[in-house]
């Protein structure tokens, strides 16, 4: 397999001004450079360029994809917007980490697999985990926790270490968390595991009213360049601003979580048990739905034959026409014996019937085919319940 490699960056909080997307041109001159994101396929090489100083110095998300492998998915965070000592439990080092620096903090979430589980297309990833850079902001710290369990699956947690604080919502993960979980390869039995103490769902953002009484608030100068932003087509950049600005007034929302405490090797266990049971759950399924099949079945066969009885004579008829016509009706002369045989099993006349398919059997004895087929069906003259 040929090497393959994916980079996408993407500013959110302020579009890049030309100096900067010069710079980067710097770093690649393949790059697709747009004052909004940076993206990049290597099917041989490397990039330049230190993914985590871009994050400090531009961009506000990153995706990188490697065929070998290897996941990695950042988020650069204002400081003065987040709760650090929150947080922080969620943090293990390995797998998941953070770096702070100045007025930002950039996290890393990350995911390796030496088997390489590699699929063709990327197309949409960064779409679908953006969105929880704003849960993050808002105080969510589902993402944390699912970045906790894909550290947790890896290995690199002993197993008795105990879990950071459970949020709320685990239970009921958004359409980014699951893409997020499938990015870490986290299993679904293990976040249903974790879920078990996970209580309510989360609600993320401010409320409506909430956030109208806060604009109402507002000097009409800055109401007037919000939608002045809004009218040049600036409307993610003015929500975002909006939104900064709401926060920074308010204090940081405490996060909804529950106390933790169990053991990775618990939560594993936990997780077989869920297995155990969905396996259970599902054999049981099946298991009804089979004997579901079968009734229908018989009762059908039932119909059926209800239809035939009294013709018997008729039906014998139809086998020799079936037989002399050709071999390709052989099937259909086997499946008329077989009622013929289930006829006699319903009126006591099995041994009329084997001795009948006895002479059968005889005038056509020269027919290999034939009476290899009768064989398989379990028409043997041999058998005194034929």
């Amino acid at each position: 397999m040929s090497e393959y490699q994916y980079y996408e960056f993407s500013a959110i909080d302020r579009r890049l001004d030309s100096r900067e997307m010069k710079e980067l041109r710097a770093l690649s001159t393949r790059a697709e450079i747009t004052p909004t994101s940076f993206v990049n396929e290597y099917h041989w090489g490397d990039f330049k360029g230190d993914p985590r100083k871009l994050m400090h110095r531009y961009f506000d998300a990153f995706v990188y994809v490697a065929n070998w492998g290897t996941h990695r998915l950042m988020f650069r965070l204002p400081r003065g917007l987040i709760d650090e000592r929150a947080m922080t439990p969620y943090f293990p080092g390995e797998g998941l980490d953070w770096e702070l620096k100045g007025d930002q903090a950039v996290l890393e979430f990350r995911s390796e697999n030496e088997d390489g589980d590699w699929e063709e297309g990327v197309e949409g990833l960064m779409e679908s985990l953006v969105p929880l850079r704003e849960d993050l902001l808002a105080g969510d710290y589902r993402a944390l926790y699912l970045g906790w369990l894909a550290v947790a699956r890896s290995g690199d947690i002993e197993d008795t270490d105990a879990e950071p604080p459970v949020p709320s919502g685990l239970g009921e993960l958004s359409a980014p968390l699951t893409a997020l979980a499938e990015f870490l390869r986290v299993d679904r039995n293990l976040i249903a595991a974790a879920a078990q103490r996970s209580a309510g769902k989360v609600t993320t953002g401010p409320g409506q009213e909430e956030l109208g009484d806060f604009i109402d608030a507002l000097p009409g100068a800055e109401k007037n360049r919000l939608l002045l932003r809004l009218a040049e087509s600036d409307g993610l950049g003015a929500r975002r601003d909006l939104l900064e600005r709401f926060r920074q007034s308010r204090p940081i929302p405490a996060p909804q979580t529950a106390e933790g405490g169990r053991t990775v090797a618990e939560l594993f266990s936990a997780a077989d048990a869920i297995e155990t049971e969905r396996l259970r759950a599902e054999a049981d399924r099946k298991a009804r739905a089979a004997a579901r099949r079968a009734r229908e079945e018989a009762a059908a066969r039932e119909e059926h034959l209800n239809g035939l009885a009294g013709r018997e004579l008729d039906l014998w008829r139809q086998v020799e026409f079936f037989i002399v016509a050709k071999p390709a009706r052989y099937d259909s002369a086997v499946a008329l014996l077989r009622d013929l045989k289930d006829l006699a099993a319903r009126s006591a006349g099995q041994a009329h019937f084997s001795a009948e398919l006895a002479q059968f059997r005889d005038r056509h004895a020269k027919k290999r085919t034939l009476l290899s087929r009768l064989d398989k069906a379990g028409l043997r003259a041999a058998d005194p319940k034929a």
